[in-house]
């Protein structure tokens, strides 16, 4: 009984920790300066998949990645971005026979636009308005782990540049997710 619940208490010091650190990053995210320069959208993109796949595991993923265009922006910050935004589409597709991620982009006027669509559990486009909230989770911890902070964080680092973020979803039928960032970078 005294180990059953000092797991009990190590798991919940484990997801307490990780609460706290996804909070303090968003907080930062206000007053960390930005360091501007472009980036090699492509190749961030295929680092960061990979990083996803090392802590993850996604050897049974079938990704694939357009041609993206390239873009001015915090490159830190931007890398955070498509960590959250992979990382989700890995777990949230996970349950699934053969996963699959596209990432995509093209430019739209004088802006990139960003997508990436996954074939994972969706989402009820009712509850579209709390995706990007802090503590805002659609599924709960037993279904898939997280903080419910990491969307917000996207939508922050985002804004900040000047983009935004929407996402598009049906339940059991994946979800798609894009930002958008400006050609000519307006940070905040």
């Amino acid at each position: 009984e005294g180990q059953r619940i000092c797991k009990i208490i190590r798991d919940n010091s484990r997801k307490m920790s990780d609460l706290i650190d996804d909070l303090l990053a968003f907080s930062r995210l206000s007053r960390t300066g930005m360091s501007v320069s472009s980036i090699r959208m492509n190749e961030l993109v295929w680092e960061v998949f990979r990083e996803v796949g090392e802590s993850v595991g996604t050897a049974s993923v079938d990704f694939r990645i357009g041609d993206l265009p390239d873009v001015r922006a915090d490159k830190t910050m931007i890398r955070q971005v498509w960590a959250n935004i992979l990382s989700n589409a890995v777990k949230y597709s996970s349950t699934r026979e053969n996963p699959k991620i596209e990432v995509s982009g093209q430019i739209e006027g004088d802006k990139a636009v960003y997508s990436v669509s996954d074939n994972g559990v969706g989402f009820d486009m009712k509850y579209k308005d709390k995706l990007f909230g802090v503590f805002q989770r659609l599924h709960s911890p037993k279904e898939f782990s997280g903080t419910g902070v990491g969307l917000a964080i996207v939508e922050r680092i985002v804004s900040r540049h000047g983009g935004e973020v929407s996402a598009d979803g049906k339940v059991d039928k994946g979800a798609t997710f894009c930002f958008s960032l400006p050609l000519e970078p307006e940070l905040k």
